[in-house]
């Protein structure tokens, strides 16, 4: 796995970040998710990989929330097709919201750099979102009562989050994306390495847990 890094020496928005990594996209489909959001269900992994191989337009999700007021709402026709999207609406048209998690292809780049900052001087990623909208292109692939979207940008909600995989893990006796095991399962890795990335941990609870893995 390699990861690299690219600083925002300014809040300008999350649609900035497709700038900022134009030479990393370089005429390829891309996948942004917010740092702060927390995806979990059966079936998760399946989606994101049919999701991961668009190749034209957009896609995004849509998520029902108890009050859609707060985020950017979804408007469907009555065929169930999206036909406007509207940021923190006082009156929303529907339940469904956007998370923070996108696929779009490599036009994004050239999207994103034909933006005008918002009212609060930044590249919003609901006009990246419209304008995809506009040309036809983008797709909505809604997550059902079996899916956990926690925004964990807050005290709060991050406590929230918090209790959440814990009481999962705890039930379960499963962690929740360790990366040795979704490498191990996914054939990333054989089973020489991973007791190697075991060996520095081996004393402690996570390490205890890889064992488990290696020995199922």
């Amino acid at each position: 796995m390699q990861l690299s890094y690219v600083e925002q020496l300014q809040p300008e928005g999350v649609a900035h970040a497709f700038i900022l990594g134009k030479d990393f996209i370089a005429n390829e489909p891309v996948c942004l998710i917010l740092g702060d959001n927390i995806f979990y269900g059966n079936g998760l992994i399946e989606v994101l990989v049919r999701s991961a191989q668009l190749t034209t337009g957009g896609l995004v999700f849509g998520y029902q929330v108890k009050d859609p007021r707060a985020y950017g709402v979804i408007e469907f026709d009555a065929d169930d097709k999206i036909i406007g999207i509207e940021e923190k609406p006082l009156l929303p048209k529907s339940k469904y919201v956007i998370p923070g998690i996108y696929f779009y292809d490599f036009q994004v780049v050239e999207i994103a750099i034909s933006l005008r900052p918002s009212v609060r001087n930044e590249l919003e990623i609901t006009d990246v979102n419209l304008a995809y909208l506009s040309q036809g292109q983008l797709q909505v692939e809604r997550l059902g009562r079996g899916y956990a979207w926690l925004d964990a940008g807050t005290h709060e909600s991050l406590h929230q989050a918090s209790n959440f995989i814990q009481t999962l893990e705890e039930r379960q006796g499963l962690k929740i994306a360790c990366i040795e095991e979704i490498a191990y399962n996914q054939g990333y890795i054989d089973a020489n390495q991973l007791c190697q990335l075991i060996e520095p941990m081996a004393k402690s609870s996570y390490g205890h847990y890889l064992m488990t893995v290696l020995d199922s």
